[in-house]
């Protein structure tokens, strides 16, 4: 495992902490968190409609056009242009309306132990965050307090207007809207708002991408005296990079993840699955050419790998796919649009429609061992909490397999497989194991993909041996199986809904 050691804070200015006026005058800007956003409208015959992407000032014309080949036809190359110094994944943030049941049910369900909060314990008014860890995966849920003067006062009783300013410089996390995030989770449902990556510099990381046409949406603001430093720039949908810098100076510090936040002790047994990183951040989008050239503009990140409806869709539905990639190929963030025209509705048209707009589909969670991960994550869920998983494919699939993995797996890891309904798919350098959860909310919208990667080890002068990023692919053998059970359930969503008012008829 590549491991990101956080290098000193580089700003080209002094960030004075966020006040009252600048906080409002950065939620003014346009962020809409209507069924029509950034990256994605709703036009009057309810279809959704991408806005291409914008570009800095004498950057026109100069993006390569994007034009899919398809997986056979694909070259992969890694030119190393990123834009910025890209460490890794940092945190994914989860906006929601109980951050405490939810975090609980993630936490129980993954094997993630809480590690930090920030809420009113902590003397923060403005939202209530939980930050789990296992390994190197962090996942935040923040959700929002109440508003309103009479509860602000209860904590912080000022009666002469200085109340808000006070509630705003509290926020741990200073972009948090409250009124933004109750109206993200009447538009998505539980759904990601924040994909955060860890930088050398925050501050010039969002320079740098506003300036080659990232849409902004929170400008550079220091964190803890200048100890880190956040910004944020539209992604897809109401989705936004986050850029976390850290500085690297001496000296013990009170937390382990921001400023702001309180390290809680570690529970007792430990609570751990042996999930250790997040593998790659997957989004749907309308439109995959315009949000592919838009994200690849203002980060340099290349193309890792391409998938068309012939490469794995089924005789029902398909989608486009493509991979971007960081330099070293460890932040992976793929996207998917929904091909039309077919015998069912793309799934990802199926999220699109439920999640009113684009939005961040599912989460890779990388573990060492996933078959031991898997058995831990289904006691969990025997027990009532924890997540549910999409049906086996059927006995044939695991025949196959014996002809195509017998050389990487062994018999007792084939039969496991099986047992725990683990998808295989091999590429020219490696072997992955996946399997999807049901989603993981009340709509059909967001869901959970665990994996382990085997192979593709490298040893460099100087560093430590590592896995090279995305190795094994991403399934591509194992799509049409994933389809197959996403279609049977949503087939079976489908005949309960038909089934209501035939019995409400027959009542009649």
């Amino acid at each position: 495992m590549l491991l990101f050691v956080p290098r000193p804070l580089l700003l080209p200015f002094p960030l004075p902490p966020p006040t009252a006026a600048s906080l409002r005058r950065a939620r003014s800007r346009p962020c809409s968190f209507k069924a029509s956003s950034s990256m994605g409208g709703v036009e009057g015959d309810g279809r959704h409609q991408v806005k291409p992407p914008q570009v800095a000032d004498g950057g026109a014309g100069e993006e390569e056009e994007f034009r899919l080949v398809g997986y056979s036809k694909f070259v992969r190359k890694n030119p190393r242009s990123d834009r910025f110094s890209v460490r890794g994944f940092h945190h994914v943030e989860f906006w929601c309306a109980d951050a405490t049941n939810v975090s609980r049910r993630f936490s129980f369900g993954l094997g993630m132990a809480i590690a930090a909060r920030s809420d009113l314990s902590t003397g923060n008014p403005v939202h209530a965050s939980y930050l789990l860890q296992s390994g190197d995966l962090r996942f935040l849920f923040s959700a929002p307090y109440s508003s309103s003067p009479a509860a602000i006062a209860t904590v912080l009783p000022d009666r002469e207007g200085f109340a808000e300013a006070a509630a705003a410089a509290a926020a741990a996390i200073p972009s948090f809207d409250s009124a933004a995030c109750r109206r993200f989770s009447n538009a998505h449902g539980l759904g990601v708002r924040a994909v955060a990556l860890l930088v050398d510099d925050a501050a010039s990381a969002f320079a740098i991408s506003v300036a080659n046409g990232a849409r902004p949406s929170f400008p550079p603001a220091a964190l803890g005296g200048g100890a880190a430093a956040i910004a944020e720039v539209e992604l897809y949908g109401d989705v936004v990079l986050r850029y976390i810098s850290v500085s690297a100076a001496t000296g013990s510090r009170p937390w382990s993840f921001l400023p702001g936040f309180e390290d809680t002790s570690p529970p007792s047994p430990a609570l751990d699955y042996g999930i250790k990183r997040l593998d790659h951040a997957v989004g749907n989008v309308p439109e995959l050419a315009p949000a592919a050239a838009y994200i690849r503009r203002f980060t340099g990140f290349h193309e890792f790998a391409e998938f068309t409806a012939e490469d794995v869709g089924t005789v029902e539905s398909g989608l486009n796919s493509v991979v971007l990639a960081s330099n070293d190929e460890n932040v992976l963030l793929p996207l998917n649009e929904p091909i039309h025209g077919t015998k069912r509705r793309s799934q990802i048209q199926t999220f699109l429609d439920h999640n009113e707009g684009p939005g961040l589909q599912h989460l890779a969670l990388s573990s060492g061992d996933v078959l031991a991960t898997l058995r831990k994550m289904r006691a969990a869920a025997a027990c009532g909490g924890g997540f549910e998983f999409m049906p086996p494919p059927p006995a044939t699939y695991y025949r196959n397999l014996r002809r195509r993995a017998a050389d990487v797996l062994t018999e007792e890891q084939m039969a496991a497989c099986e047992e725990l309904g683990v998808l295989v798919d091999r590429d020219d350098q490696g072997v992955l194991l996946q399997i999807f959860t049901k989603p993981v909310g009340d709509r059909p919208t967001i869901f959970l993909e665990i994996i382990q990667r085997i192979g593709c080890m490298v040893k460099e002068e100087g560093r430590k041996e590592y896995q090279k990023g995305g190795c094994g692919g991403f399934g591509k053998g194992n799509f049409s199986e994933l389809f197959k059970s996403i279609e049977e359930y949503e087939k079976s969503l489908e005949a309960k809904q038909a089934a209501i008012p035939a019995a409400a008829g027959s009542s009649a």
